[in-house]
C-alpha cells in the first residue's frame, strides 16, 4: 500500500460509510517538547485538515472528529478559554473551505455551554453549508456520548408525558431518532491516537458495533506520515 491511502485505488464498497476519530496526544507531544500544550493542539489543526480533504475523496460519508469533550471543562481555566479561541478561529477561518468543497459542517454536542458569540458562529456556520452533500462532518464539542443518550431519552419522555407515545412501544430506532447524528449511519471505524485503548465516553450508542482501532502514534505526528491511516479490512 502506497504511504498515502489516497493515492491507492480503493474499492468504494469496502470503506466504511462514518468514521469516527478521537484525536488524541497533542498536549503530551508538545509538553514533551518543552513547550505550552496549546502548541500542540495549534499544530493539530492541520491535521484535521488533511483528514477532512481525504475522506472527502475517498467518497467516506460521514467524519465524527471528538474535539472538545464535555470532560474537557476539567481542564485549567487557561487551556479551556485557548481552546476555545482556538475553535473559534478554526470555523471562522475552515467554513467557506468546507462550503467550497461540498462539506455540511454539524457541531454536536451540547452548545448551550458555549459563549453566545459562539453559539451564532456555529449556527452561521452549520446554515451556510447545511445543503451541501458531499461529506458530513460532526465535530463533537462539549460532547459525551452519555449525554447524548440522556437528552435523546428526556425528549421521548417528554412525548410519554404529553401522551404522544407508548413508553412500551419505545424502540432503540426511537432513541436513535433524536441522537445528535440522526440520520447519518452508524459509526464503522472508531480511531483513537496516542496509545490510550479506550473511548472516553465517544459516541456511545452509534459505535455499538464499530470496528475500533488504536494507535501509539499522535494525532499531528500520525497525520504528517499520512493522509489517513491504512483502515482495517482494506
Amino acid at each position: 500500500m502506497s504511504s498515502k491511502l489516497t493515492d491507492t485505488h480503493i474499492s468504494q464498497g469496502s470503506l466504511p460509510k462514518h468514521i469516527a476519530i478521537i484525536m488524541d496526544g497533542n498536549g503530551r507531544w508538545a509538553k514533551a517538547r518543552g513547550k505550552a500544550r496549546m502548541f500542540g493542539h495549534k499544530a493539530g489543526v492541520e491535521s484535521v485538515r488533511k483528514t477532512v480533504s481525504a475522506a472527502n475523496r475517498l467518497g467516506i460519508q460521514v467524519l465524527t472528529l471528538f474535539a472538545f469533550s464535555s470532560e474537557n471543562w476539567r481542564r485549567p481555566q487557561e487551556e479551556v478559554s485557548l481552546l476555545m479561541e482556538l475553535f473559534v478561529t478554526v470555523l471562522g477561518r475552515e467554513v467557506k473551505r468546507l462550503h467550497k468543497n461540498g462539506v455540511r459542517l454539524q457541531v454536536i454536542g451540547d452548545k448551550s455551554r458555549f459563549s453566545r458569540s459562539l453559539q451564532d458562529k456555529i449556527a452561521r456556520a452549520e446554515e451556510l453549508t447545511k445543503d451541501n452533500t458531499k461529506l458530513v462532518l460532526n465535530v463533537a464539542a462539549n460532547y459525551g456520548g452519555q449525554w447524548d443518550i440522556t437528552q435523546s431519552v428526556k425528549k421521548l419522555a417528554h412525548q410519554a408525558a404529553r401522551g404522544e407515545l407508548d413508553p412500551d412501544s419505545i424502540t432503540d430506532g426511537d432513541i436513535a431518532v433524536h441522537l445528535s447524528t440522526a440520520g447519518q449511519p452508524d459509526v464503522d471505524l472508531m480511531i483513537r491516537t496516542s496509545g490510550e485503548c479506550r473511548i472516553s465516553n465517544f459516541i456511545l450508542w452509534q459505535a455499538a458495533y464499530a470496528e475500533l482501532y488504536f494507535t501509539d502514534e499522535y494525532w499531528l505526528i500520525l497525520m504528517k506520515k499520512a493522509c489517513l491511516m491504512p483502515l482495517p479490512g482494506i
